[in-house]
């Protein structure tokens, strides 16, 4: 599976730790930044892996802040985009199962480099419950194009 991680500073150790893992794992990753520990604007990372995502070049994004909330804010404004913040192996499962999440955001200083690998781990092996999910998602691509208003 090819994947996109990004992180801002308060993500990047935790980032570079997934990358090695995830490519240990098999797995092609694409790496979008940030590259040291230096502050820098979560919003780019989110724009690019989301990008990179909703365009098709990778299956899946992982963004990794402080907390995950604001890289998940950023990421859903990007079309196509399902991110969500999880916080434990079971919204891992959940966010894949139930919500199609196609981008999965966790906080580098809330969560341990082994908490954020095992959540990752769960949420690339949970398939896509589909049935009534799928009428869910069907719906909020209807609102992303303003089918709604």
């Amino acid at each position: 599976m090819r994947i996109a991680l990004g992180a801002d500073h308060g993500g990047f150790p935790a980032k570079d730790a997934l990358a090695r893992r995830l490519t240990r794992a098999g797995h092609a990753v694409v790496d979008f930044g940030t590259d040291s520990e230096a502050s820098t604007d979560y919003p780019d990372y989110a724009r690019a892996v989301g990008r990179a995502v909703a365009r098709g070049r990778v299956d899946r994004g992982v963004l990794i802040c402080g907390t995950g909330i604001g890289m998940s804010i950023a990421a859903n404004k990007v079309p196509g985009v399902r991110a969500a913040v999880v916080w434990n192996d079971k919204t891992a499962a959940l966010a894949a199962e139930h919500n199609g999440a196609n981008v999965l955001c966790l906080g580098g200083r809330v969560h341990s480099k082994a908490a954020i690998a095992r959540m990752v781990a769960v949420w690339l092996a949970t398939p896509f419950g589909e049935g009534r999910h799928a009428r869910r998602l069907r719906k909020i691509a209807r609102m992303e194009k303003g089918g709604d208003r």
